[in-house]
This record gives C-alpha cells, structure tokens and sequence, in this order.
C-alpha cells in the first residue's frame, strides 16, 4: 500500500514539505482512538529472540531510526508504534539554528537516493529535553550532538558539552556527530587530534557524571584507510562504547540521475542505496580491527531487509533507517525482523 499508493503521491510534493506534512499527519492521527494500537499490531514485531543486550541496554529489536528524521524529538511516541526498537534525535545543538538556505533537500528516485544539505537545522537542544520530559513511550533514545554553525571549530567543545549535560537526563545514549558535510569546516573535527581531544574531553564529563551513559561516534563513509584507523584508535583511547557507520557521503560516483540534474542539486551528502556497499564494507574493516567491547551501529542504504541483515553480518549489533524508510515506508521494520526470526527458527 504504501509504495504503490502513498509513495507515488508524497513523492509529487517537495521533499521537505512531506516530511513536516507526514509529522503533522502523524500527530492528528494518534489523537484518533485505536490509532496507536492498530499502527503497532501492523508494524510491529514482539519476539524475545529480537533482543540485543548493548552497552548495559536492553534492545527491544535491532533496528532502529538514524539521527536526522525527528531532530526534535516531536514523533517520539508515533514512530515507536511503527516498530523500531530505539530512535535517535537530533542532531541537536545548544542554540536553535535555521539550517541552510532552501532548497535543501532533493530526491533521486532512479538511484532510490536523497540527497540533503539541511545544516542542522533544530530548535536548539533545551526544546528537545522538555519534549523529551513529557514523552509517554520508553523507547531506548539515543542524543545525537553537534555544534551551532557560528561556533567556530576552536570552540566547538563547548557547545558538544552544552548539549551533553542537557540531555543527560533525558536520553539513553549519545552520538558525538562531527561527520555531517553541511556544516562548514565541522568534518575537520574528525581529523585525528581535535577528535581525540573532543571525545576525551565528553567522556571525562561523562564519568565524572552519577551514572556514565554510553558515547558514540558516527563516522562519514568517506574516510581512508588511515583515517579508519586513526578513529579506532581514538576509540579506543577514548574508551567509546561504540561507532555509528555511517553518516552521508559527498561522492556522486555510480549514479543513475543525469549528471545534469546532480550538478544543479549542488553540494549535499548522499543517502541511500549508493552508499549501501560502501558501508558495509567500512563496517566489515572496523569490526575486524575494533576491540569487541566497542559495538557498531550500522546504517547507510538499508533498502531491504536483506541489506540490514548484510551489515549484521559484517559485524554490526545494530542498524539504522533514515532513506529506506523514506523508500520503503514502515512495513521494512518489520520485514527486517521477521527475516531475523527466520534465521533462528
């Protein structure tokens, strides 16, 4: 139903007006008796045999919604009821921001492909931590953190450290994101001494915090060999319970979109299937160079439930759904997980 009949329409309208489109209709419609418990005997899948035990948390299933699809925190309670087994917001920074100039978001549907070039837009972390406090599911939630775009990359520990002391309470788990290429020049905090001297910085305030809450770091798909190993090393220095692999690209190789329409969308990074390989090719290197205690977080063109169960094979604990659930609609939760239960049958 949703591809042949909801897809076709959504896709008629500009990318970024579905999406705040959907989010409303979403809001309405659990205000409707039974929406909520029709919607998760649809989508949903209970089985004991779908936990995963990470970090000291109980994982209901293994997939999950990456950073970037509910900044806000506004959809927390409604996307539980479609499946996912956590939901991660943000990413979130300690000052609202507009984000960049629109249009920023484009489709390429001959590649089943987005490309976005969004700039963190949000509405500042306070917003999200009051949101947060009132939500009715317990859903596990990851914080993913970034810095304001006028913070200069000198100073760029302060706003991670903002973000993080005001999400402590209210989140199960963070995501340290300097690996988005729509801020300017943030990419260069992922080179080997501001990375290593940010990461030990948050990890010193998170132990020095009642109770320490597990800190990723999600990683761009566009790193070198050297550059990979320069972050497990850092991960290890830094004693992160895991890496998220990964966030968008900057490369438009192997596209099917006329290269003409690619060159007017302009600069953005990349989702979707393009990407799917390349990940999982990156989450197989760092699963057999990464001590086991640091788990890996996979996404990046998770299309099919056979892609997700190629990265859980490579060596991811988890996945994530950002541009597949865009493609594929809510009904991919689910066939994720039954195929899962297929294989301990």
């Amino acid at each position: 139903m949703y591809k042949n009949l909801i897809r076709p329409l959504l896709f008629k309208l500009d990318p970024e007006q579905v999406h705040y489109l959907t989010a409303d209709t979403l809001k309405a419609a659990y205000k409707l008796p039974l929406a909520k418990s029709i919607c998760s005997n649809m989508f949903t899948v209970q089985d004991k045999r779908l936990e995963r035990e990470l970090f000291g948390l109980k994982f209901p299933n293994p997939v999950g919604l990456a950073a970037g699809f509910d900044k806000d925190a506004r959809l927390i309670d409604e996307f539980t009821s479609f499946g996912f087994g956590f939901i991660e917001i943000g990413t979130l920074t300690p000052k609202p921001q507009a984000g960049n100039d629109k249009p920023r978001l484009f489709r390429l549907p001959s590649d089943q492909a987005i490309i976005n070039r969004m700039g963190f837009n949000n509405e500042g972390v306070d917003a999200a931590v009051t949101r947060l406090r009132n939500r009715k599911s317990k859903v596990i939630v990851g914080g993913n953190i970034g810095k304001n775009k006028i913070t200069p990359n000198e100073q760029a520990l302060s706003d991670y450290l903002y973000c993080f002391k005001a999400l402590y309470e209210v989140v199960d788990y963070f995501v340290v994101n300097v690996s988005s290429p729509n801020t300017p020049d943030l990419r260069a905090l992922q080179e080997k001494e501001p990375l290593q001297q940010l990461l030990l910085a948050l990890q010193e305030q998170n132990n020095r915090m009642p109770q320490p809450k597990p800190l990723l770091l999600k990683i761009a798909p566009d790193l070198n060999e050297h550059q990979l190993n320069d972050i497990i090393e850092i991960a290890i220095e830094a004693n992160l319970s895991g890496l998220i692999a990964t966030n968008t690209t900057i490369s438009r190789d192997g596209l099917h979109t006329p290269a003409g329409r690619v060159s007017a969308i302009g600069a953005g990074g990349l989702s979707g299937k393009p990407l799917t390989k390349h990940s999982t090719e990156i989450i197989r290197y760092l699963r057999q160079h990464l001590p086991p205690q640091i788990k890996i977080i996979g996404v990046g063109g998770i299309m099919s439930a056979a892609d997700a169960l190629e990265k859980l094979d490579a060596g991811a604990d988890l996945v994530q759904l950002y541009t597949g659930f865009i493609y594929e609609g809510p009904g991919l939760i689910s066939q994720i997980n039954r195929k899962l239960l297929d294989r301990v049958k």
